[in-house]
């Protein structure tokens, strides 16, 4: 999907023109993937702009990046206010907001310590990742060939640059394939997540997914998703998922801040349940975007009003 080009972008303290906003042919995450990044939504809501979950987002950022030994230059609270500035700047409704934290030009080499630390914060209009019509009628994957880099590897619970050429490799292999999205197991086997999605399943009313030892992503959406379905009172299972468990399930769905809750609807050929989007993912899925547009009272903690 073609990106939406907007008027500003926030880059190293400073409310550039989006064609101002450029990095040097040398800068170090470019040759070494030393960076750390997020992925965040604003949605229309019934009393204007909100972004979901910003607080918690800007967190992970901040922990991405002492994970990977990265002093970002600002607080917390500094980034939060330049997102929401950006988006007013930008006259934009809805958005999806890219802040990145990156080694710079400086030296080149594998010690990056001499190398100033980039902040930048991107917004633009983006629809849903898997296509408008993913939410409705679901997407069809494989289990891929790539496995889930392992967290003694590369920290998979944080959103680094560098742990994502294994999900570019597995996205690519289902492309190829003709299928619309991949499906990681990790070293152990066990089901992990997707390229860019943490992953569910249903069986018997119950619903499972992958607990954070399975060498995922510890997604912002995959917990909306967990507080949702307990308040729903489902019962949820956090365990290690077999391939076969899988095949059988009822219903299975992705999950992610881009993503949003996408049914599965065939794996490796086989059909999930019925071949089409089960009630509970359904269920889910509508609670999921009504909160996000400001339609449950209840949730009015997770946004952030512009």
């Amino acid at each position: 999907m073609s990106i939406q080009k907007t008027k500003y972008i926030w880059m190293n303290g400073k409310f550039l023109s989006w064609d101002e906003a450029k990095i040097h042919v040398l800068t170090h995450a470019l040759h070494y993937g030393s960076g750390v990044f997020e992925g965040i939504r604003c949605y229309n809501t019934i009393k204007g702009p909100a972004i979901f979950r910003l607080q918690d987002h800007i967190k992970r950022l901040f922990n991405s990046a002492r994970k990977c030994l990265i002093e970002i230059p600002y607080p917390e609270n500094k980034i939060c206010e330049v997102i929401v500035e950006l988006i007013k700047l930008n006259k934009l409704k809805e958005c999806y907001i890219r802040p990145i934290v990156f080694r710079g030009y400086g030296e080149m080499g594998l010690n990056p310590q001499n190398n100033p630390v980039e902040v930048a914060v991107i917004v633009w209009g983006w629809g849903a990742y898997l296509g408008d019509e993913s939410l409705k009628k679901g997407v069809k994957t494989m289990v891929s060939s790539y496995r889930r880099t392992p967290s003694n590897v590369l920290p998979s619970h944080i959103k680094a640059t560098a742990c994502y050429l294994n999900s570019i490799l597995a996205k690519l292999e289902a492309l190829n394939h003709g299928y619309d999205e991949a499906i990681m197991l990790n070293q152990k086997g066990f089901v992990a997540e997707g390229p860019g999605e943490n992953i569910f399943l249903v069986k018997n009313g119950v619903i499972y997914t992958p607990p954070a030892y399975s060498d995922i992503l510890l997604g912002i959406t995959r917990d909306s998703i967990l507080k949702i379905a307990e308040n729903l009172e489902y019962e949820v299972k956090e365990v290690d998922i077999t391939v076969e468990m899988l095949y059988n399930a009822d219903e299975a769905f992705f999950t992610g801040t881009a993503t949003e809750v996408v049914p599965i609807c065939e794996v490796d050929g086989r059909k999930i349940g019925d071949g089409k989007p089960g009630p509970i993912t359904l269920k889910l899925q509508k609670e999921y975007l009504d909160i996000v547009r400001g339609k449950k009272a209840e949730y009015e903690a997770w946004l952030t009003y512009i």
